[in-house]
């Protein structure tokens, strides 16, 4: 079995432990950008710093799954954790004694955002896998936890910016200190989650790889999951063309296009909850997958700027309701053993369709992407469509066992703030 937070840790300390990550890992992905453009005054650094961030995320699932069946998923996120905050007291105290501008400053913050990155995904795997390992113990009450992991997630992606803006006018060093407590406070958090597994086994890649192609309902999730993908990452890539290019709007009402669609998401994260109690995990999510791509038709169709908006922010919560359901499913189908490799294969493959989005906008003329936008809408309804057909083929499979442990079925099924 892989490691997980034993039942006398509690949901509270679960829970507190995905957020200080969070919080750590979003803070300092958009600080990042903005401490190299504030350190050097450079946006072809800037980008490079984005660039050199971002490339070691992506090769981090390389291996962060195997690491996870491997040590354990417990040890991971709390070594990684540790890891973090000693990369980032070291690159504060350099640039304490660095001046605040000059070519070794910009390699320590183009360093330590290489690190920060690669890090972050690691860590992502290994609390993803431990939340997993709780939803199968939770059993038919699964979606409750993972509408708070959700939740939690996005809150973060919400939060990280603003904060990491704000403790910037404060001073880098402000920022980084902030960010060594909130991965302190990650890695303290742990507890019992961090000890050895003795059942963990080798894995790679290619375990996962074996894994996914004899799971025939994982298959029908993950091109679900890819084709929604494709048509979110058109979107969010076309947004700033469309809302400056085609409405004439000013580059702030690309913020408030997405800081709306992030409210509605986490509205709709927090609903999808009770929905799932009272329809059904198979009706929300074919609910979900049914409004979130009516609303990317309508954005390519949007008249006005107001339904232009209103249109995201259905789309984005549509896909976080979305979300909810398929982690779900995700948890139940994935087999406990080699979980991480299997998870890391699972999470390449559904983020493969966002740099094509990028292609595609690049490739397309700015007359050309509402006809875009609808094709995407339309390849995303029809391999939802039939990710749905396929999963309720298999829907056996996904069926979850009974849960393991009935005290925490209890603490979760209790109303928020009872006691």
């Amino acid at each position: 079995m892989i490691s997980s937070p034993a039942p006398g840790v509690g949901l509270s300390r679960t829970y507190l432990m995905r957020a200080s990550d969070a919080l750590a890992s979003s803070t300092a992905t958009y600080a990042i950008p903005l401490l190299v453009l504030v350190t050097t005054g450079s946006t072809a650094l800037t980008g490079l710093a984005f660039l050199l961030e971002w490339t070691p995320r992506l090769s981090a699932f390389a291996f962060a799954g195997s690491l996870a069946d491997r040590w354990g998923a417990g040890r991971v996120f709390w070594v990684s954790n540790l890891l973090r905050t000693v990369v980032v007291v070291l690159a504060g105290g350099v640039l304490l004694v660095l001046p605040s501008a000059g070519t070794m400053t910009t390699c320590v913050v183009l360093a330590f955002g290489a690190v920060s990155g690669l890090v972050a995904e690691v860590s992502f795997v290994a609390v993803e896998t431990l939340g997993a390992e709780s939803s199968r113990r939770l059993g038919h009450a699964a979606h409750r936890l993972q509408a708070a992991q959700t939740g939690i997630d996005q809150g973060a992606m919400l939060v990280g910016p603003l904060l990491g803006g704000l403790l910037l006018l404060a001073g880098p060093t402000v920022l980084l200190s902030v960010v060594a407590l909130l991965s302190l406070t990650a890695a303290a958090t742990s507890g019992d989650a961090r000890a050895p597994d003795r059942d963990s086994v080798p894995s790679s890649l290619l375990t996962g790889w074996a894994i996914l192609r004899r799971t025939p309902a994982l298959v029908w999730l993950v091109g679900g999951l890819a084709a929604s993908n494709l048509a979110t990452g058109v979107l969010q890539a076309a947004a700033p063309i469309t809302v400056i290019h085609h409405f004439h709007y000013s580059t702030a009402a690309v913020g408030s296009v997405w800081s709306d669609a992030a409210v509605a998401s986490l509205i709709a994260v927090w609903a999808s909850r009770h929905a799932i109690d009272r329809f059904g995990i198979w009706s929300v999510g074919a609910g979900a997958a049914a409004v979130s791509t009516a609303a990317c038709l309508a954005t390519a169709l949007a008249p006005t700027f107001t339904a232009y908006t209103v249109a995201v922010a259905v789309v984005m919560a549509g896909e976080g309701a979305m979300t909810v359901v398929l982690r779900t499913l995700r948890s139940r189908l994935i087999p406990v053993q080699a979980f991480g490799s299997t998870l890391a294969v699972t999470i390449i493959l559904v983020l493969l369709p966002l740099p094509l989005a990028g292609a595609l906008i690049g490739l397309v003329p700015t007359a050309g992407i509402p006809h875009l936008l609808l094709a995407c809408a339309a390849v995303q309804g029809l391999a939802l469509s039939a990710c749905f057909t396929g999963l309720r083929r298999h829907r056996a499979t996904c069926e979850p066992r009974q849960p393991q442990d009935p005290a925490l079925h209890k603490q979760l099924s209790q109303p928020v703030g009872a006691p």
